[in-house]
């Protein structure tokens, strides 16, 4: 009986490629995403330092609070355009939450790199630069100009996958 994990290879089979560190952790923070309430957008995110991670976070309303998914989105409701307004909704963003668990949990995040599934917002990104976070590197194609020129300022590096 085999004990291990490895999946049969024919003899001189080329194993599959591994990912890159940042493709890895992009990969994850994928799934992340799947565990969001939001109605209209669905965002993970982890922290990471030293390849390990720190904490992840998905967008979706305060712990034991109503979801969107069940009461609806308020900023659907009165078409309030993506990326403004971002007070008029009962959701954290992922950035927030991972954050928020490192904290909850003692969980230091300075120096860390952020892998989330879209560019942070403004909000998001002043929370960032206060946390210490060094890097971020981003899946989506969400854009908000502010928050790219206040992070380009602090010097915290943003990667575009």
């Amino acid at each position: 009986m085999r004990r291990t994990n490895q999946p049969d290879r024919q003899k001189g089979a080329t194993p599959p490629a591994r990912p890159a560190w940042d493709d890895y952790f992009l990969d994850i923070v994928g799934i992340v995403a799947n565990r969001a309430t939001c109605i209209r957008r669905r965002v993970g995110a982890a922290l990471v330092r030293d390849r390990r991670i720190l904490s992840t976070g998905y967008n979706g309303a305060p712990s034991g609070l109503r979801h969107c998914l069940e009461i609806g989105c308020l900023r659907q409701q009165n078409n309030i355009p993506s990326g403004e307004r971002h007070e008029l909704c009962r959701g954290l963003h992922a950035e927030q939450n991972a954050i928020i668990q490192a904290a909850l949990h003692g969980v230091g995040v300075n120096g860390a790199t952020l892998y989330c599934t879209n560019h942070p917002c403004i909000i998001c990104a002043k929370m960032i630069i206060n946390a210490g976070i060094v890097r971020i590197v981003v899946a989506g194609d969400y854009r908000d100009d502010m928050a790219e020129a206040m992070l380009a300022e602090a010097k915290v590096e943003v990667t575009r996958r």
